[in-house]
């Protein structure tokens, strides 16, 4: 492949040169690009001239890779990194990689330059598909891709994971027929319910506020010190008689729970977990909100509490403000409760929360046995919850 110079909406892509050294080297400085790439940590000024000089030309020479600089068109100034990371003939793919300089983000530079690029691979080069890969969690290098036309069909085992990063990746393709005009909003646009969540799931879990009794309980991330808590909760016979959490119950499981259960889910944007902490920051309970796979729209919840705090009104004060957070936040718009036939008491936390009852569920739910039993099922919606909610607010979304 013979370089070339790029040009498109607002944007020139270019290849590296030696004076893009110094640049390079500062935003490579960040903390999100050391977090989500493989780039040399720490990144020293030798890493930075490397990578502009005889790494880039090697790669152009070897037709095996496709790297430029994004720069603005208008005053040069590099905003980016975007490129071709490899190239299959024999199937005429290439997979593409960026990373936007912290003083350019949140004006769209990745899409723009995906696009530009995308369109010259198809066009100049032949290529037939595009891929896309991130570790899950990297919401932000999800929506450029949403947002350049990608379309974001599941998961891979990654090959080569950031350093302490998850080993779980998404995978996206692009067709010809799926690229956005230039300039044009394209999929994914700034009101979608893909930005939105985006936006919360792309940071650190909140903290969330709900008062019962005068008394303040934090709804927070899962924590080391509360995994003790959950195992000994676990091992409750109310807790293992309508559940099916593993019995017996060991810390391992508490742990495997935390990091490939919650930690996960928060990192595919596919539901919550929190615990539930009382005023003196003690476990009392867990309670999650998960969205349906089927129905972006629709979250469910799931909660236990430990023996000590049963029968205080913990769990519905949590499940309204975590209900609530779901719909203005996440952009909800109904909160399903299920439990088998036969568990008052969690019908009962359902009720006080403000859900209502709508039926029995033949065969709805599994069971330890490996049978499937009949379920209640109840339903929230965003009018239900005004004079039940006391404050669900929190920080960090």
């Amino acid at each position: 492949m013979e370089p070339v110079e790029l040009t498109e909406d607002g944007l020139l892509l270019r290849p590296w040169r030696a004076a893009d050294a110094d640049a390079v080297h500062r935003a490579c400085q960040d903390p999100d690009i050391q977090r989500w790439t493989t780039v040399p940590r720490p990144y020293l000024p030798e890493h930075a001239r490397a990578f502009v000089g005889e790494i880039s030309a090697g790669d152009w020479r070897a037709g095996t890779r496709a790297p430029f600089a994004v720069c603005d068109a208008a005053t040069g100034e590099l905003l980016a990194s975007c490129g071709l990371v490899s190239v299959d003939r024999t199937t005429d793919t290439g997979e593409v990689g960026y990373w936007v300089a912290p003083w350019a983000r949140g004006l769209g530079v990745a899409t723009r330059a995906t696009r530009a690029l995308a369109r010259w691979a198809f066009d100049a080069l032949g290529l037939r598909r595009l891929i896309w890969q991130a570790e899950i969690g990297n919401h932000a290098s999800r929506l450029a891709a949403l947002r350049a036309g990608f379309r974001v069909s599941g998961e891979l085992r990654l090959a080569d994971p950031s350093p302490g990063g998850r080993p779980e990746g998404w995978v996206g393709s692009l067709f010809p027929e799926d690229l956005p005009a230039p300039g044009s909003a394209g999929p994914a646009g700034p009101d979608s319910l893909d930005a939105r969540r985006a936006g919360v799931f792309g940071r650190a879990q909140p903290t969330l506020f709900a008062t019962v009794a005068g008394r303040e309980l934090r709804l927070r991330p899962i924590e080391e010190g509360d995994l003790d808590a959950i195992t000994e909760t676990c091992r409750d016979p109310h807790t293992v008689e309508w559940t099916t959490v593993p019995a017996p119950y060991e810390r391992a499981d508490a742990e495997g729970f935390r990091r490939d259960v919650a930690d996960a889910a928060w990192a595919r944007g596919t539901g919550a977990y929190f615990t539930v902490a009382d005023d003196e920051d003690r476990y009392v309970a867990s309670v999650d909100l998960r969205i349906a796979a089927a129905d972006p729209v629709q979250g469910m919840v799931g909660f236990m509490t430990a023996p000590h705090a049963r029968g205080r009104g913990y769990m519905p004060a949590a499940t309204a403000a975590l209900a609530a957070w779901g719909f203005t936040t996440l952009g909800l718009a109904r909160v399903e409760w299920r439990a088998l036939v036969g568990n008052t008491a969690s019908r009962r936390v359902a009720e006080k929360a403000g859900f209502t009852m709508e039926g029995t569920a033949r065969g709805f739910l599994p069971t330890r046995a490996g049978t499937r039993a009949d379920a209640w099922v109840a339903s929230l919606l965003p009018g239900d919850l005004a004079a039940t909610t006391p404050r669900p607010t929190g920080s960090g979304a």
